[in-house]
């Protein structure tokens, strides 16, 4: 899709769908003006039009270039937010679709205290992400979306202002799209070396290199993890390392970003049920897509730091060679593992991958992000992530900023407690630590796993919930959502915004 912002006079523009926001109530001096300038019918809708928060109102002016208009709710203007104007454009991006518009136009909102930036951005990023539909697999020649979309700047807006929230939404959104994308795809097109080239496609195209290690290069660098995990797979593993570092960064240390890319979880020899659990395991390396769509963004948006990206990825099966419950595994840290369930293979994987990333590059913040535990969807259902950090005063400051990048964007997260004791349910009498830790505090303790391999500044992002979704929520679609882009590409923005100011 193609978004960008004009100074065309609305009634000229040449789009079959023209958006229209108004906050509630709607003021009578707008419709009144709308009455004149689109004519009696576009008034007849507004008469009975509340502007509740996502409402949609399509009607005929009489007046106008484009065929339909639409009346677009933001709720009330007290409480207008970059939430609420990017939930009601991604209404809009579905009324779109309903109505087979290819090209759609939009205002930006008269009322509410955001600024010009903040409202285009929002309203951008809200309509492409309301928008998507993934289709790769469908053979009917029924409508793909919209192909254009355009923000008309007014003479009381800032025009620069505009046009760059336009491309930061525009960039975000098809990044988390990128994201979905590959959630979505078939288990079958995407081995551990298919997504790798995938990824190596994606690192061309936006300009961020990617080196793609081999079983050979894993071998080599004692990642036991990753290689028990694969045991059991037709299919060989792979490690991306994925880096940004444009010149201008404000980092000398990298932060770096660990991904869980396991393409398939059939749980190996401890086998998942496969309703409404298998048959939802090509989400499992959400973790990993969500990191590839933070590169585009990263490069697309010119983001001046410098980041590493890690997506260890195999499938999880049980195959001949298949790891099994009371194997002990070498990590790469030298490590031991006594695994108890060959289901809770995901940490496996990230151990070496956080161990590999503390001990190579000295990074200034350590980030993995992966649909771990059913634990935590018990926790917090699809409605946030769970993120977590080892306890200690700095660390407070990572996890409230996390949080409130999670507001800005929609993509909330719930901190989730990181005491010692819960280290103890880790006890092997034949390892270092077992790979889970019983039935309680699942996802903690798959968190505590996971810090025993960090020597860094670090979150640990459980996207289990918000990951993959049952049923459309808002802009977040049925599938793949690509939960993790925008909250990870808005909490680096203010990680380079404090370092600028220091």
């Amino acid at each position: 899709m193609t978004v960008t912002s004009t100074t065309t006079a609305p009634v000229d523009l040449d789009v079959d769908l023209l958006l229209l926001p108004f906050t509630a109530p709607p003021a009578d001096a707008l419709v009144d003006a709308l009455a004149r300038t689109l004519g009696a019918a576009v008034a007849r809708a507004a008469a009975d039009f509340e502007a509740d928060e996502g409402e949609v109102r399509v009607a005929y002016p009489e007046h106008s270039v484009a065929p339909r208009v639409a009346l677009l709710g933001l709720g009330p203007a007290a409480d207008l937010d970059d939430e609420g104007v990017r939930t009601a454009a991604a209404a809009a991006g579905s009324a779109a679709h309903d109505h087979d518009a290819d090209a759609v136009g939009a205002l930006l909102p008269a009322e509410g205290g955001l600024s010009d930036e903040a409202a285009a951005q929002a309203l951008a990023e809200g309509f492409v992400l309301g928008a998507y539909r993934y289709r790769t697999y469908k053979t009917d020649d029924g409508f793909a979306g919209p192909a254009t979309f355009v923000v008309h700047v007014g003479e009381e807006h800032d025009a620069d202002a505009v046009a760059t929230g336009v491309r930061r939404g525009d960039r975000l959104a098809a990044a988390t799209g990128t994201a979905r994308d590959l959630v979505n795809r078939s288990p079958h097109d995407k081995t551990a070396e298919a997504f790798a080239g995938l990824v190596a496609d994606s690192g061309a195209e936006h300009g961020y290199a990617v080196d793609t290690w081999d079983e050979d290069r894993i071998r080599a660098e004692e990642m036991g993890g990753l290689l028990a995990v694969n045991r059991g797979s037709f299919d060989p593993p792979t490690l991306s390392v994925l880096t940004w570092a444009p010149d201008d960064a404000v980092n000398d240390r990298p932060v770096v970003v660990v991904g869980k890319g396991v393409m398939f979880d059939t749980g190996g020899l401890s086998l998942k049920d496969t309703k409404g659990s298998m048959d939802k395991m090509k989400s499992d390396m959400g973790g990993a897509a969500a990191v590839v769509g933070l590169f585009e963004a990263l490069a697309d948006l010119d983001v001046p730091l410098h980041v590493v990206g890690l997506l260890p990825a195999t499938d999880n099966r049980p195959g001949r060679r298949a790891y099994v419950p009371g194997d002990v595994v070498e990590m790469h840290s030298g490590a031991t593992v006594e695994v108890m369930n060959t289901d809770a293979e995901g940490r496996l994987l990230l151990a070496d991958a956080l161990s590999y990333a503390s001990a190579t590059y000295d990074p200034s913040l350590l980030v993995d992000v992966a649909t771990l535990t059913g634990s935590c969807i018990a926790a917090l259902g699809s409605q946030a992530a769970g993120v977590m950090a080892s306890e200690t005063d700095a660390a407070a400051e990572r996890l409230y900023t996390i949080q409130r990048a999670g507001e800005r964007t929609g993509e909330r997260v719930h901190p989730l407690p990181m005491y010692d004791d819960y280290k103890t349910a880790l006890d092997s009498d034949v390892a270092d630590l077992t790979n889970v830790g019983g039935r309680a505090a699942g996802a903690i303790t798959a968190g505590k796993f996971l810090e025993h391999f960090v020597d860094a500044p670090w979150l640990h992002l459980d996207i289990a919930g918000p990951a993959f979704l049952d049923a459309p929520d808002g802009y977040h679609p049925k599938g793949g959502t690509g939960f993790g882009v925008r909250l990870l590409a808005a909490y680096l923005r203010n990680y380079v915004a404090v370092r600028k100011q220091a």
